[in-house]
């Protein structure tokens, strides 16, 4: 994981939490800690990761606050934490 993941992970886990995290630099941390990342039918995406899965809205540039969270607890229930990544 290159320096500008482990950046938006550390954003994504913030206090407070981060109102301009990108949806596609998002995703690209997904892929680098090996989610499997699928289209769902309406404008959703599908991601799998470590036996857990979700299912996120697809934003066009910032996710919102909610999606930020959701993305944490996503990640803490598949034992991603930013420790095992410092910047």
């Amino acid at each position: 994981m290159n320096h500008h993941h482990r950046k938006v992970l550390h954003a994504l886990f913030a206090h407070p939490i981060s109102a301009n995290t990108d949806f596609k630099q998002v995703i690209h941390v997904l892929e680098e800690l090996g989610a499997e990342i699928d289209n769902k039918s309406g404008n959703r995406i599908g991601v799998k990761l470590n036996g857990n899965s979700v299912a996120l809205t697809h934003a066009h540039h910032d996710l919102p606050k909610e999606e930020v969270m959701q993305v944490r607890k996503f990640l803490e229930s598949c034992g991603v934490k930013p420790e095992q990544y410092p910047l």
